[in-house]
């Protein structure tokens, strides 16, 4: 099995409504859909998701990486993945979100060429979990109807965006606790957006309110105030913005800075990477939490599948597909009142993505 081409498929799919947090405001999916095609007419699916504040990727940026590394794709056989992604890595520097959308494909091959689902391949620990659902910010009093709607779709676990003012994000909490209740799990995320003793300030007021975690307090390069936050609290601190890569993770826990990681396909890049992010993390015994940019159900599906194989992963936030005003992926995984189930399909599951 070879490699004969790759096919580029740029979308632009409008959220439902836009999404902010402490970083800006999203309105479209402005993604890459990638199909890596063999000789035997197998097709492999990976999607990049570029985020500009996050990654310092953009969907040009992906593209024009894609044409670039093309020739290293042409030709290899699937199954040399970690030689096919050395290459990759020594002829362009960063591009992590390109970078997953290759590993998802491939692995996706490898997949379909064993006839067997990724999360087989990978080692099994589960084939269903439950996901948050995020509420982007708002006004209080919007944010806490939003919760309770979140509540009725069946989902026990909400994911609030903060991160814009002190005083407003306690405010944007107790309403939200007051309008679903304390059998809800709650968890907040400041995406960057207070400094280290704003946040011990913030995060103390919402104690009260149960907090599940804290995601990302402080900018992702202030690693000590991340600790100093981590020592002030009794909320567990989770790093997003802060672990990108392997590398990431040892130096946080050599740090003691944080709780718990975010592991994000589009940050590492790919399966592979999270996967030892996951390891790295079950070493010291930390759990983990798989999140997400704003993806389609490729890279959902994919994510998902790095959930099912991997103990530690033990918090779910892979709920952006939902945002999605269309939904071009046929096959992969479903969402069912908050449940995430896999597919017992070849490879990810998919079918075919109609862009």
């Amino acid at each position: 099995m070879k490699i004969k081409d790759i096919e580029i498929r740029p979308i632009s799919i409008p959220l439902k409504e836009p999404f902010t947090i402490s970083l800006g405001t999203i309105e479209n999916a402005d993604n890459v859909i990638l199909c890596i095609k063999t000789d035997d007419d197998l097709v492999g699916y990976g999607e990049a998701a570029p985020s500009s504040t996050i990654t310092g990727d953009i969907q040009e940026y992906i593209i024009s990486g894609l044409n670039f590394i093309k020739p290293i794709l042409i030709g290899k056989d699937p199954f040399d993945i970690s030689r096919i992604e050395e290459d990759i890595a020594g002829a362009i520097k960063g591009n992590y979100a390109m970078k997953a959308a290759i590993d998802m494909a491939l692995l996706d091959l490898i997949g379909k060429a064993t006839k067997t689902p990724l999360y087989k391949l990978l080692g099994r620990y589960r084939t269903e979990f439950k996901t948050d659902c995020t509420i982007g910010i708002k006004d209080p009093q919007d944010m806490a109807r939003d919760a309770v709607r979140i509540v009725e779709r069946g989902f026990d676990t909400i994911k609030v965006k903060v991160g814009t003012g002190l005083t407003q994000d306690v405010e944007r909490i107790k309403e939200i606790r007051d309008a679903v209740g304390y059998e809800i799990s709650i968890r907040a995320d400041a995406n960057q957006g207070w400094k280290p003793k704003d946040a011990v300030r913030a995060i103390k007021k919402m104690e009260r309110y149960e907090l599940e975690l804290i995601e990302q307090p402080v900018p992702w390069w202030d690693i000590k105030g991340l600790r100093w936050v981590r020592t002030h609290v009794d909320i567990p601190v989770m790093a997003d913005e802060s672990v990108h890569s392997p590398q990431d993770a040892i130096k946080l826990i050599e740090q003691e800075a944080v709780d718990m990681f975010n592991i994000k396909l589009m940050k590492c890049g790919g399966i592979k990477n999270g996967i030892k992010i996951a390891n790295i993390a079950e070493s010291v015994g930390m759990e983990c939490m798989v999140g997400c940019m704003i993806e389609s159900r490729v890279a959902i599906t994919a994510a998902s599948h790095l959930v099912a194989s991997t103990k530690n992963i033990t918090e779910v936030d892979l709920d952006s597909s939902l945002s999605l005003s269309e939904d071009p992926v046929e096959g992969g995984i479903k969402i069912d009142r908050g449940k995430i189930v896999l597919p017992d399909k070849a490879g990810l599951g998919i079918e075919s993505v109609k862009v």
